[in-house]
């Protein structure tokens, strides 16, 4: 079932014309890639061990994607995504970050049943074994699904990697802020509301059915 309300939407429909931000969200860079090419709108999260209490918390709303390497690992993705994955060696990081876009969270939904996360397989990159074990780690806590809408800069950033970027933490703010003017939206809103509200749906109805 889900805690608390179905669903938090955190944005609301008068967009806040953001310029430029130096907050980050740390992600795999498989995942990244996804949201740039407009392949996912969704993220599974849990926490971290640098988190507050160990729990995952939404720092910012409106927030840079910031592509990791050290923890991909490709047994945890569907196959179409497992071969981009490339193993590196443990506190490897590239002399240079690369930041490609930023994103609006939309939505988040806490979850904590595995058949709610399965039934949005389709919606993430993730697999069967990924959803298991991040529900199964830390049980007590429930498995977040953001949703984010996406925005690609107009140039690539490439800016230099620094020590306090490192750790397992989901949060960090850069050295100097990202211009952001020009970036152009992934999906279109159209297609993005479809997304949406096919996700409530599911997540709605699966929760319904919990109780049932």
């Amino acid at each position: 079932m889900c805690e608390g309300n179905i669903a938090k939407k955190i944005f609301n429909q008068h967009r806040i014309e953001l310029t430029h931000t130096f907050h980050a969200l740390k992600e795999w860079a498989v995942a990244v890639n996804a949201l740039e090419s407009g392949k996912t709108i969704m993220l599974l999260r849990k926490g971290g061990i640098h988190e507050r209490s160990g729990r995952f918390q939404v720092a910012q709303e409106q927030i840079l994607l910031y592509p990791t390497y050290e923890h991909q690992q490709s047994f945890l993705l569907k196959p179409e995504y497992a071969h981009l994955v490339h193993p590196v060696t443990s506190g490897w990081h590239p002399e240079t970050v690369r930041i490609g876009s930023w994103a609006e969270i939309t939505d988040i939904f806490p979850v904590t049943e595995e058949s709610i996360v399965n039934a949005l397989l389709p919606f993430h990159i993730w697999n069967e074994y990924f959803i298991s074990d991040r529900l199964k780690w830390k049980p007590r806590h429930p498995l977040y699904i953001l949703l984010l809408r996406t925005y690609k800069l107009p140039f690539v950033q490439e800016i230099p990697y620094r020590t306090e970027y490192s750790g397992c933490k989901s949060w960090i703010n850069l050295a100097n802020e990202i211009n952001l003017q020009g970036a152009e939206l992934v999906l279109s809103d159209s297609t993005y509301t479809q997304l949406v509200a096919e996700i409530r749906d599911i997540v709605s109805q699966r929760s319904h059915s919990s109780f049932a």
